[in-house]
């Protein structure tokens, strides 16, 4: 058991870092290339919140556990919107940006509506993959049109650019990009192994262990982000960066189970645990809408999301 406890943690550490010396290092290199910033900053960097994700669930799928995979989507999704928003807006109200209200939002719901609709037989299929990284895709070529067409001010892309290094040597982006590519998929594995064996200690399923342990491990660089966001007073990034990364997890991630390992899906992701994917989004955007023209989070919203990912996770473990 403590084997697999240092390895869980270590894997996430691991994976925490070199996800970021990964993204770091492809931005630097892109850059060098010749690649605008703003283009850079809606790829790799918007992408760079997804890569724990990612990661984990392509070696969950090639080790024969797609159930983990999926469970790691959807238990990521449920904790960005009940742990990483609650624990950030009882720290103080956090603002809403209009261009968050009413195009990013109404993009996740779509989104998770899709993915509930293919989980909902109880297979995901390779075709059915394909269809979300294709959507994924027309996503991301949307956002650099909307960027390039639209001159008025938005923060998540400002901050997407801003993030991008300057000056960064060609040869030291190459050695970060390839110490990130070496380390991303053994760290992946090292927390899922890791997880596998805690999980099992307590006779969890493949499911649970993604939903739980795993989900709330590759949401901790989310946390962070968020609340380093509103102690520096700029809390009107931190839905967007949610949303934004529950958007990418549903087309990108959820892809790679579907690609790598299509196949039978435990029934309580179809029912049990998408309804929750999907009751916790709706109920962002409506505790939203209630503040009127405020478009705040609260820190009573706080509270509530907060009771009701412990409510969640308790429920997990003891199903």
């Amino acid at each position: 058991m403590l084997f697999n406890i240092f390895l869980l943690i270590a894997g996430l550490g691991a994976l925490v870092w070199s996800a970021d010396k990964f993204v770091f290092g492809a931005a630097a290199f892109a850059r060098n290339l010749g690649l605008p910033p703003m283009l850079i900053g809606l790829t790799i960097v918007a992408m760079g919140s997804s890569a724990p994700e990612m990661f984990v669930a392509a070696t969950a799928s090639l080790e024969g556990m797609t159930d983990t995979a999926i469970g790691n989507v959807l238990g990521s999704n449920v904790a960005n919107i009940t742990l990483i928003l609650g624990i950030t807006a009882l720290l103080g109200a956090i603002s809403v940006s209009s261009q968050t209200l009413k195009r990013e939002i109404p993009m996740m719901l779509g989104a998770t509506a899709m993915a509930g609709y293919f989980l909902h037989d109880g297979q995901l299929t390779r075709v059915e993959g394909l269809v979300l990284m294709a959507l994924f895709f027309a996503l991301m070529g949307y956002l650099i049109w909307h960027a390039i067409v639209n001159k008025e001010k938005d923060p998540l892309i400002d901050e997407a650019e801003s993030e991008v290094p300057k000056d960064v040597p060609t040869p030291k982006a190459i050695l970060w990009l390839v110490i990130g590519l070496v380390l991303l998929p053994l760290s992946a594995d090292w927390m899922v192994q890791g997880a596998v064996g805690i999980a099992k200690a307590f006779h969890m399923s493949d499911l649970v262990i993604g939903l739980t342990i795993i989900a709330v491990g590759t949401s901790l660089p989310e946390l962070a982000a968020c609340v380093a966001g509103v102690l520096k007073k700029e809390d009107d990034l931190a839905i967007g960066n949610v949303v934004g990364s529950n958007l990418f997890n549903i087309l990108a991630v959820l892809a790679l189970p579907a690609l790598i390992a299509p196949g039978a899906v435990d029934a309580a992701a179809s029912s049990r645990d998408f309804y929750m994917v999907m009751a916790t989004s709706v109920a962002l955007a409506i505790l939203i809408l209630l503040t009127g023209k405020a478009r705040q989070l609260r820190p009573w919203h706080g509270g509530v999301l907060l009771a009701t990912f412990i409510a969640y996770q308790v429920t997990l473990f003891l199903s």
